[in-house]
């Protein structure tokens, strides 16, 4: 079955709030077979709400709207709910009751206004919320000849997590058919999407029932498939003989295929070939280290390194030779590697690895464009270099080429 989730709140319209709540409730859906389909984001206008809600009815199964349940004037999601049904609101007692038990607990006298909160739509049950005050309600219903779910939760995600796992999941698990759902993620680092796109198609659009995604970000390609059966093991046989397909048709572009991020990678292989690893970082600002020590336990494989940013430093920390930086500049591929050695041999790491470029949005020439970036990664046996000009601003230069760093030293470790 397909569902819908609506955020409800004028606030998640700006650039200062988001709505997390529908990536948990996502999850949660998910693993009792349900897919999400579309999620709408609407303010606290009612006309906008019934719209929304509408629409929903129209296109999915289940609609879930998160928020718009408290005592406010602009906390409108029962009156557009019992609007887009034409159904009525009756006053609860024992919701009335219970919020005045629950304003005595706080020795405070309850607000006239809270009392909207016992609000119930006609033929609705009331979920009750365990962390606050704001019941949330079930109802079965139909629209237009269609039999619908329609839950509504509190916003907060404190309310929203605990009502929606104690209340909603158990139901639905009663309501619908038994349905499982596989998921699996693949990633794959530095091949442009137009390329991954033309190669991967023909493979999973020949499997109708298995959803495949593509999101590319940064030098980054992942690819999740998911396949909904009412058993868990066909499903997850659907995503796995895809899977197997799409990771061959990838060969060495692939890194993960259980949704590890690089870093995990660059850091398992580190680990099983015993290695360590010291990078200086001139351009990335320190990127590449940044990555790795977000990863737990990365101690044991990371050295540390240096942002050798001005040429002094270059030389001071990476023992790169002033007539070296002379004569080639500071982004060379001369730079890089001297780089890469320098600080592979001040360290004692098993590989060294060096960055250096111009991310901009100056200092670049005809011959050194803006982008432009220098590699370098360097063991006791030899040192490779490499360059790529990246496209875009200051950051995007600056996270491609921390992605690029760490895949040559995946590429390197393999």
């Amino acid at each position: 079955m397909k569902s819908e989730i609506i955020a409800v709140g004028s606030e998640m319209l700006t650039p200062f709030r988001q709505d997390t709540n529908s990536l948990y409730i996502t999850e949660k859906l998910n693993e009792i077979g349900v897919t999400v389909a579309f999620k709408t984001i609407v303010g606290d206008r009612r006309k906008d709400l019934v719209s929304a809600i509408r629409t929903a009815l129209c296109r999915t199964d289940i609609v879930i709207l998160v928020g718009g349940l408290g005592p406010t004037e602009d906390d409108l999601t029962r009156e557009a709910v019992a609007e887009t049904l034409s159904l009525s609101l009756r006053r609860e007692p024992v919701q009335v009751a219970a919020l005045h038990a629950r304003a005595a607990t706080w020795r405070i006298s309850m607000p006239e206004n809270n009392l909207k909160q016992a609000d119930v739509i006609q033929g609705a049950t009331v979920l009750t919320n365990p962390n606050g005050s704001a019941p949330g309600q079930w109802l079965d219903t139909t629209f237009e000849g269609y039999r619908k779910l329609i839950m509504m939760v509190p916003g907060p995600p404190h309310e929203c997590h605990a009502l929606f796992d104690t209340e909603c999941l158990p139901r639905l698990r009663d309501e619908l058919p038994p349905r499982a759902i596989a998921i699996r993620t693949l990633k794959a680092a530095m091949i442009p999407e137009s390329q991954a796109d033309k190669l991967l198609a023909p493979i999973y659009t020949e499997y109708k029932d298995v959803e495949t995604t593509i999101l590319a970000h940064n030098g980054d390609i992942q690819l999740t498939l998911i396949c909904s059966k009412p058993t868990q093991a066909a499903a997850k046989q659907r995503v796995e003989e895809l899977a197997g397909k799409l990771e061959e048709a990838l060969d060495d572009w692939l890194y993960s295929s259980e949704g590890e991020s690089l870093e995990q990678i660059v850091l398992y292989y580190l680990g099983l070939r015993q290695a360590t690893l010291a990078v200086a970082e001139s351009c990335t600002g320190g990127l590449v280290a940044q990555r790795i020590t977000a990863v737990p336990g990365s101690s044991r494989s990371f050295l540390g390194g240096a942002v050798v940013y001005s040429d002094p430093l270059k030389t001071s920390f990476a023992n790169v030779p002033p007539e070296m930086i002379a004569q080639h500049g500071a982004v060379s591929a001369e730079v890089a590697s001297a780089m890469a050695e320098g600080i592979r041999k001040r360290t004692g790491a098993t590989l060294g690895v060096g960055v250096t470029g111009i991310a901009g949005p100056t200092g670049g020439t005809e011959s050194k464009p803006v982008g432009l970036v220098y590699f370098a990664v360097s063991d006791s046996q030899k040192t490779d270099s490499f360059n790529r000009t990246f496209r875009g601003d200051r950051d995007r230069v600056r996270q491609w080429a921390a992605q690029q760093a760490l895949d040559l030293i995946r590429r390197k470790l393999m």
